[in-house]
């Protein structure tokens, strides 16, 4: 009997690491008895023999190394196991253990076997945890602290499985810009604005009960909760009441659902409510032209204090290209890389435009590039800076310059990338998606052509790719053709 221990049931790397070896050494399943560590098992599980299983063990020969002698599995069993190893089942190493050596031994279709009791065991652990790491993500509730260098924030959280490690990444990348520690009985996860650190399990005790924004939580709660829609089983399946205890709203809800009927009665004897009409992006005052042609405009873009972007920003990001081109090509707003090097269409997106334009025959040194909005707007994410769109303000702050560029530069052409530069030339109610890939005229203006922006095809998942790039490809086309017409 082969005895395998794991410092942390929940680490699928070392879990891995051990059933490398084992498959190294040809120990059949029922031949190991795994332990979890502190983190997992605290009791050793002895793997189910494959006999008593109504599963017939395959020889060793039979099974299928790489070309370097190593076994190998496909990603639908590494993805599975990456879920399963959070499971709370004491068994699940050894129930694992099995599906791999079934796998290498003959039965590489295993996994497609939805009957196999050791498949179906498996994907319905995976489910359930996917399912706690959804409810964590939704329930975890936060109560401040402080200490002697500011706010902390603490959450408590029991969950039926070991997911804490594998969300803990969420919470970092969603709350990056505070300090917080989420505590559960088995373990604990702490982010200092930098880094994120796993640590010991910890008592209810050590996380606070309350704090001063909970009754403002609870006010906010209560004034969406919506009785006219209140369904109370399927509101009970969606949020189990074994996360109320920990959730400051929950306290609410026998009152909320046995008032809801008179809640909902006055919300139909009231009177209709007339809805708010939409307003448009304020008018700015007029600028004059500014002086020096196109040299004159992009001096006038750095010193712009129209609106509030300029303060985060680096830099403003004008135009550039020969002040006699042909066709003037519009972006909607710079990016990080952009904004540090103060030219536009340098990153990941300008570089997908340069190959589309090199694909479709368009030199870039024959076009005047720019973009809707002169200053990178962002949100910080850790050390990274992530786009955010500009509101209608704030492109109406830099209409202005985009005007001036088109009066300077008088292209007989106009390529706009995205809905935010079709919209600025061609009205609030243009549809890049919709009326892509055909010239709109402008009366005395130029022939505008749009497309959609290439950070959009950058955002599309693989299959979805290559269709893209080729419609995108034909709108370029479009102009080549043009401009040899």
């Amino acid at each position: 009997m082969r005895r395998v221990t794991l410092d942390d049931g929940a680490d699928l790397a070392q879990w891995r690491d051990a059933a490398r070896a084992l498959l190294a050494d040809d120990v059949p399943p029922a031949e190991v008895l795994w332990q979890g560590g502190a983190q997992g098992d605290l009791l050793g599980v002895m793997a189910m023999s494959a006999t008593a299983a109504g599963i017939a063990g395959t020889p060793a020969a039979s099974r299928t190394p790489d070309a370097a002698g190593t076994p190998r599995v496909s990603r639908g069993f590494l993805a599975l196991a990456t879920l399963v190893i959070a499971h709370a089942d004491p068994q699940r190493h050894a129930r694992l253990y099995r599906l791999l050596w079934r796998l290498l031994h003959g039965e590489r279709a295993l996994l497609a076997m939805a009957t196999d009791p050791d498949v179906a065991w498996a994907h319905d652990a995976a489910k359930a945890v996917s399912r706690e790491k959804h409810k964590m993500k939704a329930f975890v509730r936060f109560r401040e602290v402080a200490d002697a260098s500011g706010a902390v924030y603490i959450a408590w959280f029991e969950p039926e499985h070991d997911v804490l490690p594998q969300v803990a990444p969420f919470f970092a990348r969603r709350f990056a810009g505070m300090r917080w520690s989420i505590l559960t009985p088995t373990r604990s996860a702490h982010w200092d604005g930098q880094a994120l650190q796993l640590g010991e399990g910890a008592h209810r005790g050590d996380a606070p009960d309350g704090d001063a924004l909970e009754e403002l939580w609870r006010v906010y709660y209560a004034n969406i909760f919506n009785p006219a829609r209140l369904k109370v089983d399927a509101m009970v399946k969606e949020m189990p009441r074994r996360y109320w205890k920990n959730m400051p709203e929950t306290a609410l809800i026998p009152a909320l659902v046995r008032d809801a009927g008179a809640r909902m009665q006055q919300m139909v004897d009231a009177a209709p409510t007339v809805p708010r009409k939409a307003f448009p992006a304020p008018d700015l005052p007029s600028r004059p032209l500014p002086a020096g042609g196109l040299q004159g405009v992009h001096q006038a873009v750095s010193a712009c204090r129209a609106c509030a972007l300029w303060r985060p920003a680096t830099q403003a990001v004008p135009g550039e290209g020969p002040a006699d081109a042909r066709v003037m090509v519009i972006g909607e707003q710079p990016g990080d890389q952009e904004d540090l090097a103060g030219r536009p269409f340098v990153g990941p997106a300008g570089k997908l435009f340069d190959r589309a334009l090199r694909e479709a025959g368009i030199g870039r040194d024959t076009l005047y590039i720019t973009n809707t909005v002169k200053h990178f707007k962002y949100a910080p994410r850790g050390k990274h800076r992530l786009h955010v769109r500009a509101d209608a303000g704030e492109q109406a702050a830099c209409r202005p310059w985009l005007e001036a560029e088109l009066a300077q530069l008088r292209p007989r052409f106009v390529l706009c990338l995205g809905a935010m530069a079709g919209q600025a030339l061609l009205g609030p109610g243009f549809a890049v998606l919709k009326q892509r890939g055909r010239w709109h005229s402008t009366g005395d203006g130029p022939a505008v052509l749009a497309t959609v922006h290439p950070s959009y095809l950058l955002r599309l998942p693989a299959a979805a790719q290559a269709q893209a790039w080729d419609a995108f490809l034909a709108d370029l086309r479009m102009l080549r053709s043009a401009l040899d017409g």
